[in-house]
């Protein structure tokens, strides 16, 4: 930690899949709400209606958990900023898939509006795409993931349509692709020695050429949205690089659609190159310190996701993590 200015810290948001019924409850009467009732007048979509009264059920369709877990995300950003002033300017941002969009918002990139729209549009192009190209996606763990590409690539040539869609951590990889191929894929890994496969309860194959759709109609709003400099960079999914605002972000955000997320290459960029001393997860759960101290085990970690979870006074954080570690 560099004495004079404070803590280095890699601000991450995680993902849809990361929300929770009710995950607003505990933030309504915060100050930052108000971006949860700026949004539903953003998005024309009762945002505040899905942060604090929807069900799983509802809560779990590709639109409503996209827009519900990225503003949620803005409304714990803008109290941590309030008691964590190195949360204001950080090192570095980065997000895992929808993540992404929070923190280009936290970076200075795009604006809390423009992240509004989207992350509407987004949601609805991939629901959308999923209704066309049903599929769905499991975890697979102790596995590398080269093995389990090599697994998607025999299941392909029989015709398969299953693919690597998440490397989150050396021994955590996602697949995604259609149920069939994916179930396929599975027992093949498996047998290559993976230890455990979950079944992720979605309806799409996120992150594979079957978002190629929603990509396409995407496209037009990442046309018309104003993407700024910033004042820090964020560091991509498709290619785990750091990029600032002007370097190309309305291409980096389509091929995401349809590309790997690389996470587990993002916290070494974040970890080994640039050096941070905090990964810093703003949102629902626990998932993306969990799997930095897999990847990244001698950097800190906070969680924040609920208001008991907030620094308590705002000076610098201690280098060995005082908070909820996955």
């Amino acid at each position: 930690m560099d004495e004079m200015t404070g803590p280095r810290l890699a601000l991450v948001f995680p993902g849809q899949g990361a929300q929770q019924a009710g995950m607003g409850r505990p933030w309504a009467s915060s100050p930052g709400w108000f971006l949860a009732e700026r949004a539903s007048e953003v998005s024309g979509r009762d945002v505040v209606e899905l942060l604090l009264r929807a069900d799983d059920a509802y809560l779990r369709r590709t639109d409503n958990a996209q827009l519900a877990t990225f503003v949620l995300e803005m409304v714990i950003l803008s109290e941590l900023r309030q008691v964590l002033p190195a949360a204001g300017r950080p090192l570095v941002c980065a997000g895992h898939s929808l993540g992404e969009y929070a923190a280009l918002v936290a970076a200075g990139v795009i604006g809390f509006e423009d992240g509004v729209r989207l992350v509407a549009a987004r949601g609805e192009a991939m629901r959308k795409a999923c209704a066309d190209a049903p599929g769905t996606m499991a975890v697979v763990l102790g596995l590398s993931a080269g093995e389990l590409e090599k697994a998607a690539a025999s299941v392909r040539e029989d015709g398969g349509r299953v693919w690597v869609a998440n490397l989150n951590s050396p021994q955590q990889t996602v697949l995604s692709g259609e149920a069939d191929a994916v179930e396929r894929c599975s027992a093949v890994a498996v047998g290559l020695g993976a230890t455990r496969v979950v079944s992720i309860p979605v309806g799409g194959a996120f992150h594979t050429p079957l978002m190629a759709p929603a990509a396409v109609s995407f496209e037009r709003t990442l046309a018309g949205t104003e993407f700024l400099h910033g004042f820090t960079p964020v560091v991509a999914n498709v290619d785990a690089r750091p990029y600032r605002g002007s370097d190309g972000w309305p291409e980096f955000l389509k091929r995401q659609l349809t590309s790997p997320v690389r996470w587990s290459d993002s916290v070494r960029t974040m970890a080994d190159e640039l050096h941070c001393d905090m990964f810093v997860e703003i949102g629902p759960g626990r998932t993306l310190t969990g799997l930095a101290r897999k990847t990244a085990p001698r950097v800190s970690r906070l969680t924040v996701g609920e208001p008991g979870q907030l620094p308590a006074v705002p000076t610098p954080l201690p280098s060995t993590p005082t908070r909820s570690v996955a």
